[in-house]
């Protein structure tokens, strides 16, 4: 019988042309299995390519990265300072103690010292001292002249306050004479015939030109000529 299984392609001939042997082949194969193997390999190829091929980048990745601005960074305000307290400590107090103590001189003592303080700090007034001629409660200011009079130089029922005496006007004078170098205007006022103006003239001279060398300097200073510096030579000193 002849061989009609179509199960196994067809024993080449001795030698065939090319292109019979693909017919031979072809008609062994069958178009449609053709076709459905070359579907097979397209959708395995595009399969292949699809899990193999780049990812597509997402919209965030897409923007543009943000730079550092070149505004300069805003700085916090610096702490504020802070405030000196109100409640200062007492400045201490410089005066010139003078007349009849011990040790005259010029002495620094603590604030609200008083008069006694100063006067202890000369180491005391000497024998002929007359301190009751002295308030000796009195508290002290800077740049104030304690001086101790000697007994029978003033008398202290005649005026408060350590006062040493009157003028004929009847105002008050200062316990001994006044230092034109250390006296303050407030002192310089107690004097016969010098008020605020002339008392400041002196102390803005003093500070400006230098201590007085005498008491003959004060001519120099406005407000006072030679009739007032002769009412005024004893009752001073440099």
């Amino acid at each position: 019988m002849p061989d009609t299984d179509r199960s196994l392609p067809p024993r080449p001939a001795a030698a065939r042309p090319l292109g019979q042997a693909a017919a031979a082949w072809l008609a062994w194969f069958g178009v449609a299995r053709l076709v459905l193997a070359a579907g097979s390999v397209a959708v395995v190829v595009a399969g292949g390519y699809w899990l193999l091929r780049a990812p597509q980048p997402d919209t965030v990745s897409a923007l543009p990265l943000a730079t550092a601005s070149s505004q300069p960074a805003a700085t916090l305000a610096p702490p504020p300072a802070p405030t000196p307290s109100s409640t200062t400590a007492p400045m201490p107090v410089t005066v010139h103690v003078a007349g009849q103590v011990r040790t005259a001189g010029v002495y620094t003592l603590p604030a609200g010292s008083r008069v006694i303080a100063a006067i202890e700090a000369a180491d005391g007034a000497t024998a002929e001292g007359d301190l009751d001629g002295l308030n000796l409660a009195a508290v002290l200011t800077d740049g104030q002249r304690v001086y101790v009079p000697a007994l029978g130089e003033v008398d202290p029922a005649s005026v408060p306050d350590g006062a040493a005496g009157a003028s004929p006007d009847g105002s008050a004078v200062p316990a001994g004479p006044v230092d034109v170098n250390t006296a303050s205007a407030e002192q310089f006022e107690t004097l016969p015939g010098v008020g605020p103006a002339t008392a400041r003239a002196i102390v803005d001279d003093r500070q400006r030109n230098g201590p007085f060398a005498s008491v003959d300097e004060l001519e120099r200073v406005p407000g006072i000529g030679p009739a007032k510096l002769a009412a005024l030579r004893e009752l001073v000193t440099v």
